[in-house]
């Protein structure tokens, strides 16, 4: 059957240029061959099979479609529109499914958000969004629908008398529906195929499928070539269209960007083009193409401005005049701001420098950019959910650096990590000493002069961050009211970002960064990278000022001196703060301890400096596992706690369960060790000191009761009781 469809060539050409999926599906309701398939389907079922969600709507198209004898239309849960339809090869039932596309905006951005933190988040979005299909409206699935039921005839003989007939079944089963993205996906089709006829969705090479069209090829032969050289012209523009198009999906968004604005400046004979990219609710440049290559250009027009988005309906850019002494100079240059976004909403724009005198023009590069919308949406997702892995990858690297900061570098080491994290050539770290009731310079990077003997440390802006608690990211320092520079600094760029370092809500001192390569600002994405370091800056610092406050013998006192932990006294303190921190702000926490299993007879049978050093290895593979923000001590004999801040149940688990795992695989001196572990996490009947360290302690309990060696929540013992009583 695969080898018989594969012979029907039409069905892989109809799919390609009606940017629609096209896959048959046998009565077992697995694929049997699908074609231009949307990458989202192919990564939820890669085997072809429809499991999960899947099930209840491609799954069950055999069956409706076969039982009614009619397409059935549905909108499956990925928010792609689909139309089945019975066909037959060689009198066996099979069923087309046809569309698999987005047709609502909102659909569209739907997806994009379960991608980004849904339930599509453990997809590589490189392979999820690398054919995503979006399509003008309804109409152009049922006419692909009738496209699909002609060819099926013509591949069999028996069929062919019915194809007419089927097709004019087929068509127009769905009413026409207007949305938010017809007008901009039928420039895109009309500009990739000059066959495409926007009133009807249909496309040139689909209308030579049509039977009565086939019969009368013979009549209209003459007429046909008569027009041949005009057509292969048309055909080669349409190719060069598709060629351009299909390229930007196999790129970056950058990459992109500036593919973009050399084809609009060749195509035109432009000398400056500037693509802008919405940031902050403005436009800013993000390439510049020609002879203002290098300068920053920053609009006064906000990317939501209603001029933009009557602009974008009516096809024609936005003409903003060059600012100028006398408003009546006739010399004052146009800069015509050409918008692209989806569904009213402007993302970029293309500004072109040039004179444009002809509004067919203006007309041609409005089409390009509408048609560009899409795959720009595509890009510009798949450079955000790269940029999120690339941030999660990079944090991971900064909390392992936190565990290998030690020594005399301390505070250097603490603050070049965070430079290099938030791609800072310059940064300060100060601390508060409450002393002197003054912020005091621990760490300085990059910085050309230190600051004066008679200067007051802080005074422009750490102060001011310290005391609010509140950050600052400026993009432009001259457009604040924050007192002049000192003389010396000589900052190379005029952005910075400064932030509050805090525990349990109280400011313990500020961190700053500026001086971004190649003139790149600080802002809300710079802000938000350090809100996620931040609990394991604060921990580091933390341990760093005590190390530096209390001096050997204080730190001996909350260090365990068998195992180099922190101590049952240290470990309170932290966790009554950070339960006071979890209820201030709603933030997850959880709390373990831990039991090394049948540790007495351990004891008992190779003595105890054997015993010792097993604790040791113990506490040196929970060490190792943990990540920079987590606290672990030694609470007591064989037992141990672990503190884990912003982290909440099943994260909690999967960790226990690392480390349960590792301390199983780790060879000791004398026999096989395991532990037991057991899990407390804050909710909202749970969040005391008291009530957490018991919590975890049942579990522990009944991890051990249930056969030891294993990790068990506390929650998972309330609901198995909650399951009981009910």
């Amino acid at each position: 059957m695969q080898q018989k469809l594969r012979g029907i060539s039409g069905l892989g050409r109809l799919a390609d240029s009606s940017d629609l999926a096209i896959s048959i599906v046998d009565e077992a309701s697995h694929e049997i061959s699908v074609f231009n398939n949307n990458s989202i389907c192919q990564n939820l079922n890669p085997d072809r099979g429809f499991d999960t969600q899947c099930a209840a709507f491609c799954g069950t198209a055999f069956t409706k479609a076969t039982k009614t004898g009619q397409p059935v239309s549905f909108t499956c849960h990925a928010g792609l529109e689909c139309l089945a339809l019975s066909v037959k090869v060689s009198d066996k039932p099979l069923v087309a499914i046809v569309g698999r596309t987005f047709t609502k905006a909102e659909n569209y951005r739907k997806a994009t958000e379960r991608a980004i933190s849904g339930d599509w988040d453990a997809y590589s979005p490189e392979e999820l969004f690398q054919n995503v299909l979006l399509t003008s409206s309804s109409a152009v699935l049922d006419q692909t629908a009738a496209d699909v039921v002609i060819l099926m005839a013509e591949a069999n003989p028996e069929l062919e008398d019915k194809g007419e007939a089927a097709a004019s079944e087929t068509k127009l089963l769905v009413p026409v529906e207007q949305n938010d993205m017809e007008a901009l996906l039928n420039i895109a089709k009309y500009n990739a195929d000059p066959g495409y006829d926007p009133n009807t969705g249909r496309h040139g090479a689909i209308l030579e499928l049509k039977t009565q069209e086939k019969a009368n090829k013979t009549e209209q032969g003459g007429k046909a070539n008569n027009g041949t050289k005009r057509r292969e012209q048309r055909t080669e523009q349409a190719r060069a269209w598709r060629s351009f198009f299909g390229s930007l999906l196999k790129t970056d968004y950058v990459q992109a960007v500036d593919s973009i604005l050399e084809f609009i400046a060749r195509k035109h004979n432009f000398s400056t083009l500037i693509w802008l990219d919405k940031k902050d609710n403005r436009l800013e440049n993000r390439s510049v193409y020609g002879k203002m290559n290098g300068r920053k250009v920053r609009l006064s027009i906000a990317s939501d401005d209603a001029r933009l988005i009557d602009a974008s309906q009516k096809g024609l850019p936005l003409e903003l005049k060059e600012r100028a002494e006398n408003p009546a100079s006739e010399n004052r240059r146009t800069m015509y701001l050409f918008p692209i976004g989806v569904s009213g909403h402007v993302s970029s724009a293309v500004a072109v420098l040039d004179p444009i005198g002809n509004d067919g023009i203006k007309k041609q590069i409005t089409r390009i950019c509408n048609s560009l919308a899409p795959q720009m949406e595509i890009l510009r997702l798949r450079s955000e959910v790269s940029k999120g892995e690339t941030i999660a990858a990079a944090v991971r690297r900064f909390s392992e650096s936190l565990k290998r900061t030690d020594g005399e570098d301390l505070w250097l080491n603490l603050l070049q990590n965070a430079a290099e994290l938030l791609g800072a050539e310059r940064a300060s770290l100060l601390i508060f000493n409450k002393k002197t009731e003054n912020l005091e310079i621990k760490s300085l990077i990059g910085a050309r002069s230190e600051p004066l003997d008679d200067e007051t440390v802080g005074e422009r802006v750490s102060k001011i961050v310290f005391e609010t608690g509140e950050p600052i990211a400026v993009s432009d320092i001259s457009k604040t009211v924050l007192p002049p520079l000192p003389p010396g600094r000589r900052y190379k760029t005029s952005s910075f970002l400064s932030c509050p370092i805090s525990i349990a809500g109280q400011a313990i001192g500020v961190i700053n960064f500026t001086d971004k390569p190649f003139g790149e600002t600080f802002d809300k994405h710079s802000l938000e990278i350090f809100q996620t370091i931040a609990p394991q800056l604060a921990v580091a610092i933390d341990r760093a000022s005590l190390k530096e406050k209390a001096g050997e013998f204080e730190q001996l006192s909350v260090t365990d001196a068998l195992t180099g932990l922190l101590n049952r006294r240290y470990i309170e303190e932290r966790l009554t703060e950070e339960v006071k921190r979890s209820n201030r702000h709603a933030l997850p926490m959880s709390f373990m301890m831990i039991d090394v299993d049948f540790f007495k007879s351990y004891n008992d049978e190779f003595g105890h400096p054997a015993g010792d050093e097993a604790l040791k290895i113990v506490a040196n593979v929970v060490r190792e596992t943990l990540r920079g923000a987590d606290v672990a001590a030694r609470f007591g004999g064989e037992e141990f706690v672990i503190l884990l801040p912003q982290t909440n149940g099943d994260e909690a688990v999967a960790i226990a369960e690392r480390i349960r795992s590792n301390i199983e695989e780790t060879k000791f001196p004398q026999r096989r060790v395991t532990i037991s572990i057991g899990i407390a996490s804050c909710s909202a009947d749970l969040c005391s000191t008291e009530t957490i360290v018991a919590a975890a302690d049942e579990a522990l309990y009944e991890a051990k009761h249930r056969g030891r060696n294993r990790v068990l929540a506390f929650e998972e013992i309330k609901l198995a009781s909650q399951s009981t009583v009910s």
